[in-house]
């Protein structure tokens, strides 16, 4: 009977990983009633950080200052200040990343641009209107899914090892891979429920905030200020939705996401 501490161990990392779940999708479920129904629309700050995070705040600066000519990007990913007069915090930000010479590769700027006090600023004010979470604090449904779908090559493993292991067993061994087969099925029967049941789109976003998304982006479709709508479009999908080839060739050199 060797294998029953494994199965038990299988049963164990399904279990947390599937309470894990459930406690992310009744939190989320909670922040869904707050008060932010209520709320004006987003800007496209905000918009851009409950879709991609501080880098995503970072990008659609440089990308907004570099459509108003006030930034040049090169295909090369170098940044240039053409007007070094910012109009708000976050262009203040990058102009200040970019430093007094008034060029540097995108990569380093994007990069402070995202870690600096105005994102963070940023940051609170969503998480506190409950439209935004806080990466990191291990609730979320993203990172509760994150975990679930480790718990299945976990399970999968442990009744691999039972199976294989050349140890004598009383009990026949496809009658031990049905009992190794329960914890796996339970695991992959709370990822097809999230899948339909739960709509983790953003790792940012609370459920207030998903849907305020979701409403930017049916106004920007029917925007006829194009400048609006393609900056809507930048803040909700990245630097994809850009569609000057030099701008985009810029955005390729990139660092790894940064973390607030």
């Amino acid at each position: 009977m060797f294998w029953v501490p494994l199965l038990l161990l299988a049963w164990a990392i399904a279990g947390v990983a599937g309470l894990r779940l459930c406690r992310a999708a009744v939190r989320e479920a909670a922040a869904a009633g707050d008060g932010a129904g209520g709320r004006r629309g987003l800007t496209l700050y905000e918009a851009a950080f409950l879709s991609g995070g501080p880098a995503r705040v970072a990008d659609l600066t440089l990308v907004a200052m570099a459509r108003q000519r006030r930034l040049l990007l090169a295909h090369t990913g170098w940044a240039t200040v053409v007007d070094p007069r910012g109009r708000d915090d976050m262009e203040r930000t990058v102009i200040g990343a970019i430093g007094p010479e008034g060029q540097s590769p995108i990569a380093p700027v994007r990069k402070a641009a995202a870690t600096a006090e105005a994102v963070r600023a940023l940051a609170e004010r969503l998480v506190r209107a409950g439209l935004a979470v806080r990466e990191g604090d291990g609730r979320t449904v993203a990172q509760a899914l994150r975990r679930m779908r480790l718990a299945v090559p976990a399970v999968a493993g442990l009744a691999a090892v039972a199976l294989l292991m050349p140890v004598p067993s009383p009990m026949p061994r496809p009658l031990v891979a049905l009992w190794f087969a329960l914890p796996l099925a339970f695991t992959l029967g709370c990822l097809a429920i999230a899948r339909f049941e739960l709509s983790p789109a953003s790792p940012w976003a609370s459920p207030a905030g998903q849907r305020l998304l979701a409403s930017a982006s049916r106004a920007a479709a029917g925007d006829t200020d194009d400048d609006r709508a393609y900056l809507t479009s930048v803040a909700v999908r990245g630097v994809h939705a850009v569609g000057e080839p030099q701008v985009r060739a810029a955005f390729a050199h990139r660092e790894p996401r940064v973390e607030w």
